[in-house]
């Protein structure tokens, strides 16, 4: 069977280079790579120390609105499947990729699955709940990584296809943690384990809003702790633009995206994490460290109800009173799978093609 999968985010090659890997064992994949993150730092990095295939076709899209993005995707991933002809179509997550990858396949009839299927943040101001109630909509195979996620599906009808996977984040821990063990950069950034947090803020929602932004940013200057913050590109352009680096005091350690391997590795060994990537909330909890989320929701539900996430929001004080005061004091659960789920997603691609 011939299967194209379309990546263009961080996550996504992420969960991309174990699945590729797995799919090539049985079938001939065409990889598409949108250009939705096409920065060193964000993209071809991840393509280098993942030993991700390089991509059959750079579509090179880059930024922009959101409907001339995913439209101008929309127009591109139809040009290449006409050619190609695939069997089946295979889409990531969440982002304006995951949403053009899988309408074009079902304009053109083309059988499309979704891995990471059924998340919801219940609010629909958020592109991305857009893109996934969308997405999940159009699939016929719709690989969840939750129970929770099987249930939102069923509450929106969709029972068919659905496939309880555990999830592939969980894959991509286990197979790198032991990489990442020899990472230099907590020696490169002269941290100790367990003294310092992790920050990331890469949102529209709170990086294009300069008073959340900057209420973030005091948070963190203002807690007095060591606080590593890579910095996302769009983040960082702002900063730059409405002169908030001035905020930024000598307890914050700004640097530039981190790949995943050595970021794997600060994130393991941070004392808490501070984020709005859904990913990373996810990541957190997997490794058992303490998660403040930047959002006022999250679709990864679970990892609040288990009391391992708190939501703060932009609010300073609630970020602040968090970082002081947050402390799980509950067991974690097994959330996220068993790490096989790269191999059971195939065996359900296997099985449909039959």
């Amino acid at each position: 069977m011939k299967i194209v999968s379309v990546v263009g985010a961080r996550p996504q090659f992420i969960k991309c280079a174990l699945l590729s890997r797995e799919i090539r064992k049985f079938h001939k994949e065409v990889l598409i790579h949108t250009g939705q993150h096409y920065d060193y730092d964000m993209s071809r990095l991840f393509f280098e120390e993942l030993s991700i295939p390089e991509p059959d076709y750079n579509l090179g899209i880059g930024s922009g609105s959101h409907g001339a993005q995913t439209g101008n995707m929309l127009v591109e991933i139809e040009r290449v499947l006409t050619k190609e002809k695939p069997d089946m179509v295979l889409v990531y997550g969440d982002t304006n990729s995951t949403l053009a990858g899988a309408l074009a396949g079902a304009k053109l009839h083309i059988p499309v699955a979704h891995v990471e299927s059924g998340l919801r943040s219940f609010d629909k101001s958020m592109p991305e709940e857009v893109n996934r109630i969308l997405t999940d909509h159009v699939s016929d195979l719709l690989f969840a990584p939750t129970k929770t996620a099987v249930d939102n599906l069923k509450k929106e009808g969709i029972k068919k296809g659905v496939h309880l996977t555990g999830d592939i984040m969980m894959d991509a821990l286990l197979a790198n943690l032991k990489i990442a063990e020899k990472s230099n950069i907590l020696k490169n950034l002269e941290v100790e384990p367990k003294k310092y947090l992790l920050a990331t803020v890469h949102r529209a929602s709170n990086t294009d809003d300069v008073v959340k932004l900057k209420n973030i940013i005091q948070a963190l200057s203002e807690s007095g702790d060591k606080i590593i913050f890579p910095v996302h590109p769009r983040t960082e352009k702002i900063i730059r633009n409405d002169k908030l680096k001035s905020l930024a005091k000598g307890n914050l350690i700004l640097t530039k995206p981190i790949g995943y391997i050595d970021f794997l590795w600060l994130q393991n060994n941070a004392k808490k994490i501070l984020t709005d990537s859904g990913g990373i909330q996810k990541e957190a909890y997997m490794l058992g460290v303490p998660c403040i989320t930047l959002r006022d929701n999250t679709e990864w539900v679970e990892t609040v109800k288990s009391g391992w996430n708190v939501l703060s929001g932009t609010d300073k004080k609630k970020i602040l009173d968090n970082i002081r005061n947050f402390r799980p004091h509950v067991k974690r659960e097994r959330l996220f799978g068993d790490g096989k789920a790269s191999k059971r997603i195939v065996q359900i691609i296997n099985d449909f093609s039959v």
